[in-house]
Parts: C-alpha cells; structure tokens; sequence
C-alpha cells in the first residue's frame, strides 16, 4: 500500500488532479463545504493514519484559500498523519517580506507563522516572490525552479539575436539566471512607483536593437509593469517582445492591457487558474515538476536533481 495520501483543496482541484496524475496516485476523497454564515468545514473521508499527506493548495485571493488550507493539514494531524506537508504552488502574500515603510506587517512571516502552528512538517512551493522568505519557516522548504518548464520552451525559439530582461531592478537575479542558461545577454528596465500598481517612469538599461527579447517576472497582477516594459523596449529598436511569468495573478484590467500591449506573447504557469482566455497568453503546467519532486521526497532522494 502507498505510504502517501494526496488531496486538495478546493480552488487548486484544477491542479491538484494533474499533479495526482503525473504522480500515479489518486487523490484522497476529502470533504469541504460552508455553513450559511461562511464559516469553513472540512473532513477527511478516508483514513491518513501513519500516512505522508500532502496537502494542494495556492493561497491565491480570497483569503479562504489559506484558511481551508490550515483547516485541512489541522484535521489531518489530528487524525494520526506521519507527516503533514503542504504544497502552495503560489504563496500569496510574498510581496509582503519586509517593512519597507513604519507602521505595516510582515504578512510573509505571519502567514509562515500560521502554517507552523496548524502543524506544517514541510512546505513545497515555486518560485517565491523574494527567496529569503524560505528563512520565515522553521521546517524544511522545497522552493522549486519555474525555469525548468519555460527554459525548454524557449529553446524551441528561433532568434538570431536573443536577450534577457529583468521589468524591474528586483528582477535582475532571475533574469541573471535565465540569461546563463540561454547564453544571452541580459538588460534591466529600472521603474519608480509613486504608489502601489502605478508606474511613474521607465528606463532601459542596455542594448535591444534588432533583437527578440524575453521579459522575465514571477508574478504578474495588473500587467503594468510587464506592459509599459515591453512597449519601452520596442521603442529602443527591439525585434519582438514576449514576456514569461510563473504566477499569472492577473486582476483588475490585466487581460485588456495584455491583449492591447506589444507582446508578442505571454507564457506563464498553472498555479493560479486563468478567468478567461486570451490569444496572447499560453499556459505551461507545473503538475510534472510537483509531481517528480513529491517522488523525490517519497524516496528520501534529493530535490535539487529537479533544477537546471
């Protein structure tokens, strides 16, 4: 019998069946509804005794997500799981790892803070908005790479001329990387922000003429930021600008300045579900790389085989 159980919660079932697939394994029969005042219930409709769970869930908005989360790993404990491991393929509230102004919250470390005392034994995540919010947690964290899926993809490019760019300065790490395994060379578009998704000016460091450059983020909400980019970087002579993103948060007018923008195209991941579809937008899937990570922790094998 398999040592490991895998469910998931509600608005991540998307995903959850394709990593359950991938896996070989079904998922676990759970039960999750609401009373009439909202208020949350979960059950799980089969044992976990001395079982490895792992639990599928993004805290993506609205913050019911995170609550049914810590209610589901809270009720597997108290049903005698051996381990309890959460898999947040996009951890909301990362954007909040520091006070960058008096008088705010952490929400990085509060929602890390909450996962600890619901009784998290291992988080599995990908691609966190700032890498040092691994050190929030007091339990093992498996930060997977979403450049394992883009990097074959844009291999498959044909361009005589190929370049990296990073939208913002925060970027230039993850653009950095992206750059060494294509062998292009990289430019940063440095941003100033006079309030939050409003973007007060734009410049370009570095050279695109004649080329076909990649935009690389990891999130994207309004599409602002990666919108006003590429069209500052086809006015500096470039050939075609396409953008990639690993958590397509897409809120507000996102859809409408992506289709209106000078994107060639977009390619981001499954860990939040698209609202409506787009021609300008491609969607790769995490499931294969959760999946071979959840066999490498099953086989007490290392992780870090998974990235480039």
């Amino acid at each position: 019998m398999s040592s490991l159980k895998l469910f998931s919660g509600t608005n991540s079932h998307y995903l959850a069946e394709k990593i359950a697939a991938a896996y070989g394994e079904p998922l676990g029969h759970r039960t999750i509804k609401r009373f009439s005042d909202g208020e949350i219930y979960v059950s799980f409709d089969e044992s976990v005794r001395g079982k490895d769970v792992y639990i599928i869930q993004s805290t993506f908005p609205n913050a019911d997500n995170l609550m049914e989360l810590m209610l589901m790993v809270d009720a597997a404990r108290r049903a005698s799981a051996a381990e309890v491991a959460a898999i947040i393929p996009y951890f909301g509230y990362a954007r909040q790892d520091r006070k960058d102004k008096p008088r705010v919250p952490i929400a990085a470390k509060l929602v890390a803070n909450l996962l600890s005392a619901a009784g998290v034994d291992r988080l599995m995540t990908c691609d966190l908005h700032a890498g040092q919010i691994q050190g929030f947690f007091d339990f093992p964290v498996d930060h997977l790479d979403g450049a394992a899926i883009f990097i074959p993809y844009l291999r498959s490019i044909q361009s005589d001329k190929l370049i990296i760019a990073s939208p913002d300065v925060g970027g230039v790490k993850r653009a950095r990387e992206f750059a060494k395994h294509l062998k292009a060379e990289f430019v940063v578009c440095d941003k100033h922000r006079e309030r939050a998704n409003e973007i007060a000016s734009m410049q370009l460091i570095g050279n695109v003429e004649g080329a076909d450059v990649i935009l690389v983020d990891d999130l994207i909400d309004t599409g602002g930021t990666i919108t006003r980019a590429a069209e500052v970087i086809m006015n500096k002579g470039a050939k075609s600008v396409r953008a990639i993103c690993t958590h397509p948060i897409l809120s507000g007018s996102a859809y409408e300045n992506i289709e209106n923008s000078v994107l060639t195209e977009m390619l981001v991941t499954d860990t939040i579900p698209l609202r409506k579809e787009t021609s300008k937008i491609k969607v790769l899937t995490v499931a294969d790389l959760f999946a071979k990570a959840i066999y490498q922790i099953q086989q007490n094998e290392s992780v870090s085989s998974l990235f480039l």
